[in-house]
Parts: C-alpha cells; structure tokens; sequence
C-alpha cells in the first residue's frame, strides 16, 4: 500500500496541531475517516434524507434500500451466514448491554459468568448490573503479567454452572491478542456444557481478518468508529436461532409485529432489537467505510500493521527508562508504555505540544492498570495510514520528552 497516498484520503491527517504536522496515534479510541466516508453522509442528508422501513414515498425507499445493503455487506465482512444475524446498535459497549439484559434474565439461581481480568469497563460493568441481586456468580479469568490469559486457570473457572463466557479479542489497553477459538474450545470441552461464547471485538474488527462461523462465537460485538466509519453506530452479531429465543433489549417502533394494550407479539431478528428510529447516515457511512478498507484489502493492512507494530516496538525499547506493558508476542495495533515514574498525563501532554496525539490513563480497564499496580499508562495505536515516518518522528519526541521527564 502507498500509505503517502492513503494518507491523502484523510483530510484531518493535513491539519497542524500546535503548529505541528498532526501524528495521530490515537486510533484505538476511535479512527479518522476518510474523505469517502464523510461524502457518503452529507450525500444522505443532502439528497435522500428520510426514516426507513415504514415509508412508502421514494426518498424512504431510497433509504431503506443503503440502509439494508450495508447490513449484508457487514454480513459478508464477518463472515455472518446471514444478514438477519446483524443487529445495528449504538456500538461495542450497547451490544455487550443489549447481551447482558437479554441473556440474564434466562440464567438461573447458581449460574455462573466468566470474564477476563483485562476487560474493558463496557465487558463488566453492564454484567455487574444486570447480576446485581440475583445469586449469579461472575468469575474472572486472570491475566499473566505478559498480558496474554493465563489458561492454566481455565481448569479451575469452568464448572457445569458456567453459563456465558465474555472475552475480548483484543486488549484495548495493551493490544494483546487473545486466542479466544482456542479459549472457547477448551471451555466446552472441560463442562461439557451448551455454553453462550461471546467476543469483545471492538479492537479486534480493524486489526483482524474476522470470521464469526472460524471463531464459533454465538455472538460477536463492535463499534464501527474503530474501522474509519462514524461514531454511534455499531454491531452485535449474532447466531439466528439464538435471537429467534431472546428478549427485546429496548421496546418502541420496529421491533413490534403488534400492538395491544392487552399483548405486545415481537418482530424477527435483527428488528426486534432495532427500536426507534436507527441512526441512518452513520450506516450509510459505515457501508462506506467497509468499501474503502475493501478496496485495499484486509490482508494488506494486517501486513502494513504489523510491520508498523514491530518497528515502533523496537524503537520504544531503545528508549532508555521507558517500560512496554504487556509484552505478550503476539499484539496488534496498540503499545501501552511508561517512562520510568513520570505520570502518563505528562508524557500525553508534552507529545501533544510536538503535535503528536496518543492515550493516556487507564483506557477504561482499571482491572488492568491494579493487576501491574500503576494508576495508568501512555498508549499509542496505530491504524491503516500509520507509517514509518510517524513512528520515527513519535519516538524522537519520545526521547526528547523522556530527557524533560528525568
């Protein structure tokens, strides 16, 4: 890929930021979209702007019809059998609540949930709630100081009450890929259980070639701002017959069949998931944004990605006084780091003074920052138009900001 050229579809890429070129290595919090993505929307607004579903004049069907088209073209990004198996919601972290509301209330008194030490917030809060009063035991599968699970556990968590497995694919605070086929695998075959598998793979969707039916998750969730398509849209897929048995998350229009005040019957999947009026143009753009990284190819940016990866890993190690959390081998596009005991909020600060943006803090997995014991981390990520350049000009900064730090 000729990323000088890619980098010219990204228009906030040109911009200066403290009278600096801007590096953006923020991308695991959220993507620049390209200039086709941004096109597509205001093509929406501009000429064919209307509800979906329930109209019968053109600009509705017009709409409805891109509308739809995009949740087929996801259905053959993940590798879904089937375009009813794609439910829009708001992003990685709706998806995982719509899972937790819906999936609790057919647990049982003993039932049991695991989930990982090195979860986002959006992988525990929403099954802390929904757990809350109920004697449903939620039970966490630790991590190694690499960042990788530590499978050995795996014998001493699974039980014939585990119910649900939650786990991400990609850590978002260390970039540490997780095997979760294998994890998956390995906790049927020690319960002996129908066990619910489901997958975070809000980092993992832009960074992996992903196929739901290869992973054998029942549902898979994530957020399309992550892979250069708007914010506040989003994806939860799921095994059909597996919606066909659930309870609504939300009720309103769309996922009714009909109306009472005596009874209320439910739509099919995925409409009796979708209440209210969906966020269209963001789906629009979202389909959008699947073409672009089509276009290029999913192989290619992996391969660009983990050059990226292994160079910039490299470069942090000459650094003197800087420590890489979580140095499992196997990561994709992200590296949390510290420079001896300075304050992450500083190093963030003076990169952003050379125009250079990453993340700092506890990227929303304070699970994560107490297992090493430290109130947070710098982390940068990368995506598609990151280049070498980048990472040369991240690092000098880096070495100079360490040198301000002593």
């Amino acid at each position: 890929m000729d990323i000088k050229e890619i980098k010219k579809d990204f228009p906030i890429l040109g911009i200066n930021v403290n009278k600096k070129p801007l590096i953006y290595l923020d991308n695991a919090a959220t993507t620049q979209k390209p200039i086709q993505v941004i096109e597509a929307i205001s093509d929406y607004y501009r000429n064919y702007n209307a509800n979906v579903h329930r109209g019968v004049h053109t600009l509705s069907q017009i709409a409805t019809d891109k509308f739809e088209a995009v949740r087929e073209q996801i259905k053959n990004f993940i590798n879904a059998k089937e375009s009813s198996e794609i439910i829009y919601t708001r992003g990685t972290t709706e998806s995982i609540n719509l899972l937790a509301s819906s999936l609790t209330k057919t647990l049982q008194e003993g039932d049991e949930i695991i989930i990982s030490e090195s979860e986002h917030h959006s992988n525990i809060v929403p099954w802390q709630l929904n757990c809350e009063g109920k004697n449903i035991k939620i039970k966490i599968l630790p991590i190694r100081d690499d960042g990788s699970y530590d499978l050995d556990e795996l014998e001493n968590i699974v039980t014939e009450n585990t119910r649900i497995v939650s786990l991400a694919q990609v850590s978002n605070s260390l970039g540490v890929v997780h095997r979760v086929k294998e994890i998956f695998h390995r906790v049927r075959k020690i319960s002996h259980r129908n066990i619910l598998t489901i997958v975070d793979g809000a980092q993992g969707i832009p960074h992996l070639k992903v196929d739901v039916q290869d992973l054998g998750c029942d549902f898979y969730c994530f957020s399309a701002h992550k892979i250069y398509a708007p914010m506040g849209i989003g994806v939860l897929y799921g095994r059909k017959e597996l919606l066909e048995e659930m309870i609504p998350y939300q009720g309103g229009g769309e996922m009714i069949k009909e109306v009472s005040f005596e009874k209320t019957t439910y739509n099919v999947a995925p409409y009796r998931f979708e209440a209210g009026t969906p966020s269209v143009a963001d789906v629009i753009g979202f389909g959008k944004a699947i073409e672009y990284v089509n276009s290029l190819g999913i192989e290619n940016i992996i391969a660009h990605e983990d050059k990226i990866m292994q160079y910039a890993t490299e470069r942090l190690k000459n650094i003197e006084g800087l420590r890489i959390i979580g140095d499992y081998k196997e990561k994709a596009g992200a590296i949390s780091f510290l420079i001896g005991n300075s304050h992450p909020f500083d190093v963030g600060t003076l990169l952003d003074q050379l125009g250079i943006a990453i993340r700092t803090g506890h990227h929303c997995a304070q699970p994560v920052m107490q297992h090493y014991n430290i109130p947070g981390t710098a982390r940068a990520s990368f995506a598609l138009y990151t280049d070498f350049e980048d990472i040369d000009k991240f690092a000098d900064a880096l070495k100079r900001v360490a040198l301000m730090l002593q």
